[in-house]
């Protein structure tokens, strides 16, 4: 009896330790610096190649997504915001919010190869593999841009009620869209590029980032007041809703490991595990920097990219701090 309950004893002990062995530790593991000036909001990485796309001022800078070095850089007129790969049609496309246009460049050569323009303030931008189409979210025009990326013309304008802030699709006909303005998700059929459902996030207020597991058809909608919300993508029911810090402006999520990524402004980026279709459990906050509020995440490697700054004190007439000249840099995280 008593050797029984000693082993009991050691089980119990060592059974912590077994269950943090089987969780991944994420860590920050390299730093990539940009000694140029300017603000920053999303960055796109290129699973497919070794480049990293991070917007910064008025300019895209093209890094190696390993070392950090300058590939090259893709300068526009005005501010830069979000970045699009086509890679059946070697292009990408950024949204020029102050130009109301989007930039399309070369991926090879990042020579840039013209205009579209877009809807009031071009901010998030994807590409819908389903309709073969570039869709920018205008958050002035409360609208959306379809652009055809075999012509670049605009095919379709879809109107919202709200601001448009990210965008995402199941790959089978359907286009999400945080409306930040009116805390909902509305849904988009990819064929008539018309408005079908409109779901409330209550209890999520104002959000911002979004993902999507295709395979479950869940959405993570990063909202104001330090909630994630996980939505059925199939009736717009919630599912849960989870803790993440302030200032979430992306969410990421990666396929393959099954892991939802807030990067919270706040200066951390909350890990939420993905057990089951209706099972989320934040497994890890990994203190990151201030200002670190946009990510993107390698499918192929698993590193997530958060670009940040050193901040001067904040303006009371302006939305966000502005960031130090020579501070600009891309925190590299990996599991």
């Amino acid at each position: 009896m008593k050797k029984f309950a000693m082993l009991l004893l050691q089980a119990v002990v060592f059974l912590p330790a077994l269950v943090f062995a089987q969780t991944k530790i994420y860590h920050i593991t390299q730093t990539f610096h940009i000694k140029s000036g300017g603000g920053y909001d999303y960055t796109t990485v290129d699973s497919l190649s070794d480049n990293l796309y991070v917007s910064h001022g008025t300019q895209v800078n093209v890094l190696n997504k390993t070392t950090g070095d300058s590939i090259g850089v893709i300068k526009t007129d005005k501010d830069v915001h979000g970045i699009a790969l086509v890679h059946e049609l070697g292009k990408g496309y950024i949204t020029n919010g102050g130009a109301n246009s989007a930039l399309v460049f070369d991926l090879k050569t990042n020579k840039v190869l013209g205009h579209v323009p877009t809807g009031m303030f071009a901010d998030g931008i994807m590409y819908d593999t389903f309709s073969k189409k570039v869709v920018t979210c205008n958050g002035r025009g409360k609208n959306m841009t379809v652009i055809d990326p075999k012509t670049d013309q605009v095919v379709a304008t879809i109107q919202l009620t709200g601001w448009p802030e990210t965008a995402t699709s199941d790959g089978k006909g359907k286009i999400y869209v945080n409306n930040a303005e009116k805390s909902e998700i509305d849904v988009i059929d990819a064929t008539t590029f018309k408005v079908i459902h409109t779901w409330p996030l209550a209890p999520g207020k104002g959000p911002s980032g979004l993902a999507m597991d295709r395979a479950t058809m869940r959405l993570f909608a990063g909202c104001d007041g330090n909630k994630l919300v996980v939505m059925d993508a199939t009736n717009g029911n919630v599912i849960t809703t989870l803790p993440i810090d302030d200032e979430c402006d992306a969410v990421g999520f990666d396929v393959k490991l099954k892991t939802v990524y807030s990067s919270n402004g706040e200066g951390t980026l909350t890990i939420i595990k993905e057990e089951s279709a209706n099972k989320f459990v934040v497994a890890q906050v990994l203190k990151t920097e201030k200002g670190a509020r946009t990510q993107a995440v390698d499918q192929l490697t698993h590193k997530i990219y958060l670009p940040t700054a050193d901040f001067a004190p904040k303006d009371p007439k302006s939305f966000r701090p502005q960031s130090i000249p020579g501070t600009f840099r891309v925190l590299v995280v990996t599991p």
